[in-house]
């Protein structure tokens, strides 16, 4: 590398590398969302790099963004997460592994779906629909706010279930899931979760039930996996074994969702309280409530010293995980927060609601830096972000792809993928499903 790359390869770390002090990384917690600091390979344009994510900042900053919509589900989509990682799928008609960057969603139609995230083709599906034909999703008639300056709409694929018993998938809607590398967990209202082997083509291979009610939320680290129930429980179980190690008992309301960070959980619950316990003890260590009614939604940022959270008062709590004292309240929406979602690198914190915007908070400042309103037909359900896109889905029966990258010069310089990998998304999508 000549000096003038390492300089600009100093230059792009020191404007968009991680800031600040991060959890014990890989030891707890596989991070598979997209940074944005291109591939690590040898070789790469650091200048070029550092001048795409100056200009990828500028469009955050100007909420200039394409809006590409997934279709596909038979209902409400209610979890979504996605990678550009690369990690190897297995190919349907051959015999091949291929690396894919991925988004997967779990749907109210009792399926998950696998989709290409260059190509928004969907390609696998988990689990026996409840439903034989796709919902007609309402028109987009909202004209508040910020439009996309594009707009995408994936094609129609008719995609074959999963074979097998029935008994071996979700006899309820996904209602949660999240995976790394080699496992994906999900959770239903059938009151189960169910562990899937990636490397073994998504293969369902172990079902753990101890819930009475739906699994709202899960969670895992190379140790343990973490569910919440609308019973007011949350569950720790062995990840390797599946064994139940504690259940952690103390709300009063359905637990809505919970976040994992080494020997320590937060857990937000419809009684309008958030609860930090210890999973070496097993013991609640500290509350942090709201000012009014229930939380929908959690978040614990990498370091363990943020918690934030929402809900049913339409404001967001920033909370100092130590102390417990309450930072500072964010608010804008009108309806209920459904989902948060941290970018600790970029210091963005995005919401989804039931007033169907999705707004970002500057975590230094809390001020609210864009918002993207009626980009769909109904309830936001969920919301997940990186360096370059965020996305969403609704009940409406879409997913959809914010994407301040889209056509933007440069933009495949950043992504982490593996030598050989498939091309842009602008140059694989063409124009003809404009």
């Amino acid at each position: 590398m000549t000096s003038d790359q390492l300089v600009w390869k100093n230059v792009l770390f020191r404007d968009f590398g991680p800031q600040g002090p991060t959890a014990s990384d890989t030891a707890t917690r596989f991070e598979i969302r997209g940074q944005g600091l291109g591939s690590g390979e040898k070789g790469q344009d650091w200048k070029s790099m550092w001048k795409t994510r100056k200009a990828l900042h500028q469009r955050w900053l100007d909420s200039h963004a394409a809006a590409v919509y997934l279709e596909g589900h038979y209902d409400s989509v209610y979890c979504v997460q996605f990678d550009e990682y690369g990690i190897p799928q297995h190919r349907e008609n051959d015999n091949l592994t291929v690396a894919r960057d991925k988004i997967v969603t779990g749907s109210r139609d009792r399926t998950i779906r696998i989709w290409d995230a260059r190509t928004y083709e969907c390609i696998k599906v988990l689990g026996i629909p409840s439903r034989h034909h796709p919902i007609q999703p309402p028109a987009l008639t909202g004209k508040k706010g910020r439009r996309p300056f594009h707009i995408v709409t994936s094609q129609q694929f008719t995609m074959k279930p999963s074979d097998g018993r029935p008994d071996l998938y979700h006899m309820g809607s996904i209602l949660c899931l999240q995976y790394d590398e080699q496992l994906m967990v999900t959770g239903s209202s059938d009151f189960a979760c169910i562990m899937w082997d990636i490397k073994d083509n998504w293969k369902p291979f172990r079902r753990v039930k101890h819930h009475t009610a739906g699994v709202l939320d899960v969670c895992f680290d190379t140790k343990y996996v973490v569910s919440c129930s609308k019973d007011t429980s949350v569950c720790l179980w062995d990840r390797k074994t599946g064994e139940l190690i504690y259940r952690l008992l103390g709300h009063r309301g359905p637990v809505n969702a919970v976040q994992l960070r080494g020997d320590l959980a937060v857990s937000a619950s419809g009684d309008g309280v958030a609860k930090l316990w210890n999973l070496v003890s097993g013991n609640c260590v500290k509350e942090f409530p709201s000012k009014d009614r229930g939380m929908a939604c959690v978040e614990f940022s990498p370091d363990s010293l943020t918690i934030f959270a929402g809900g049913n008062d339409q404001v967001i709590y920033q909370f100092d995980a130590s102390t417990g004292e309450l930072i500072r309240e964010m608010r804008g929406h009108v309806g209920l927060v459904r989902s948060l979602d941290l970018d600790s690198n970029n210091g963005r914190l995005v919401s989804g609601s039931y007033d169907k915007k999705i707004r970002g908070y500057d975590t230094r400042s809390g001020e609210c830096i864009f918002q993207f309103a009626e980009w769909t037909a109904s309830w936001i359900l969920s919301a997940k972000l990186d360096y370059r896109r965020i996305i969403a889905t609704s009940q409406d029966g879409r997913i959809v792809i914010i994407d301040f990258g889209y056509d933007l010069p440069g933009a495949d310089l950043l992504e982490h993928r593996r030598r050989g990998s498939a091309g842009s998304v602008t140059a694989e999508l063409g124009r003809s499903r404009v």
